[in-house]
């Protein structure tokens, strides 16, 4: 297995070579790779004591932040090491204040992975969610570095449950504790032998909760929203964008504000939106000397400021779900006290089931569904509130995570 893995991972690398001719972002991720020794060798000294965090993307990066932000506090005297596999995440945090060095990490080549990990020789290894890179983390134990995977979730499908998967594994056993989200990931780790385990929930948790604390006053929102109800579509593709234009075109509510964040802000796909909705709207990058509270639709045409539209709104929509390209983050706006509407594919998102479960969070698989439900909630501001009010508790009921995994580490005393 582990020789037909390593031609597997070589065997990526020619191929990434040959797509970075065609795709930007491969190109990036490929030639982004290239310079990762380098620049370990010239940021990394020999006596400098290291903290290796790695994501695969910056889904991850967002769900290990709070995590991340609490060690770089804690051990400041600490050289933190943040790695990315994916362009996404590298090219929009490369200049993350949690960490020191940002890199790609190399393919995962046993070559590579003692290299990276010579290099660094980390007190500490944090791993988020499921980038699970057999090479890295044998070497890792093999150097008896303390590792740990933060925020997994795992599924009876996947391939360290299956006959067939020893390598991918033994590759768990080189971590020497693992956080769960949830107690059906748990019970699957234990069916395979591993034991250090701990269910300690999601630390998207404890990331939204820290927005709570901060200062999320947009000056432009309060203005184009007035006081009026306004609902914020956060992450949206085009098939969540089309109920929000035939429901704004058949004028189906009066006086309502709305905040479109799509996911895709390149300018082609805004103005297509734009053409099919009858309503006047305004560009964040054209707002300037407008008077916005004239305006009916605002389109967020940049990236960094959704977590905090989501606290004016009155009533949220996450985009993703409606098609197939993967549901957005709805404890962004859960964690605001508002209800939400989401499309029907959200089954690999269990924290969807439990907001859906926990009554504050609705899934529109159509249009009339989607139209009825948004004017019930836009109707009745006692039954808004009352959804948003279980969102919130919903939120505040399932943080701690990051308390558990710091308390082990204290415990673990790794760092004396």
């Amino acid at each position: 297995m582990q020789f037909i893995y390593s031609i597997g991972i070589y065997f990526t690398g020619f191929i990434l070579k040959i797509v970075a001719l065609f795709n930007t972002k491969i190109k990036l991720g490929v030639k982004g790779r290239k310079h990762t020794f380098h620049i370990l060798k010239q940021q990394v000294k020999a006596t400098d004591k290291t903290i290796w965090f790695h994501c695969a993307s910056l889904g991850e990066y967002e769900q290990g932040l709070p995590v991340f932000e609490k060690l770089r506090a804690q051990h400041s005297n600490y050289k933190i090491v943040l790695s990315f596999f994916s362009p996404s995440g590298f090219e929009i945090r490369k200049n993350s204040p949690i960490a020191d060095v940002v890199v790609y990490l190399p393919l995962d080549t046993k070559k590579n992975a003692t290299r990276f990990i010579e290099l660094l020789q980390p007190t500490l290894a944090v791993f988020v969610k499921y980038d699970i890179w057999p090479n890295y983390l044998n070497t890792l134990k093999e150097k008896k570095t303390h590792t740990i995977l933060i925020s997994a979730n795992f599924r009876r499908n996947q391939i360290y449950f299956k006959p067939y998967g020893k390598l991918f594994k033994k590759a768990l056993f080189a971590f020497n504790h693992i956080f769960v989200q949830y107690k059906d990931s748990k019970t699957l780790l234990e069916s395979v032998g591993y034991k250090d385990v701990t269910v300690s929930g999601d630390t998207r948790y404890d990331r939204v909760g820290n927005q709570l604390l901060k200062n999320n006053t947009l000056d432009f929102i309060e203005k184009f929203k007035n006081d009026k109800l306004c609902v914020v579509v956060g992450s949206s593709w085009p098939e969540d964008e089309a109920l929000f234009t035939s429901f704004i075109n058949d004028k189906l509510y009066a006086d309502v504000k709305y905040i479109i964040a799509p996911h895709n802000i390149k300018t082609s796909h805004i103005n297509s939106f734009i053409s099919k909705t009858n309503a006047k709207s305004i560009l964040y990058s054209k707002m300037e000397e407008q008077i916005l509270d004239t305006y009916d639709v605002f389109i967020i045409d940049t990236i960094g400021y959704l977590s905090k539209i989501y606290s004016y709104a009155d009533i949220a929509y996450v985009g993703g779900a409606m098609g197939t390209t993967g549901l957005h983050n709805t404890l962004e706006p859960a964690v605001f006290g508002v209800p939400i509407l989401i499309g029907p594919n959200h089954e690999k998102f269990p924290e969807a089931k439990a907001l859906i479960n926990n009554g504050g969070m609705f899934s529109v698989k159509h249009q009339s569904e989607f139209n009825e439900t948004l004017i019930k909630l836009l109707e009745n501001s006692d039954y808004r509130k009352d959804l948003g009010s279980k969102n919130l508790k919903f939120v505040k009921k399932n943080s701690g995570a990051v308390i558990q995994i710091l308390e082990y580490l204290r415990i673990l005393g790794c760092f004396s």
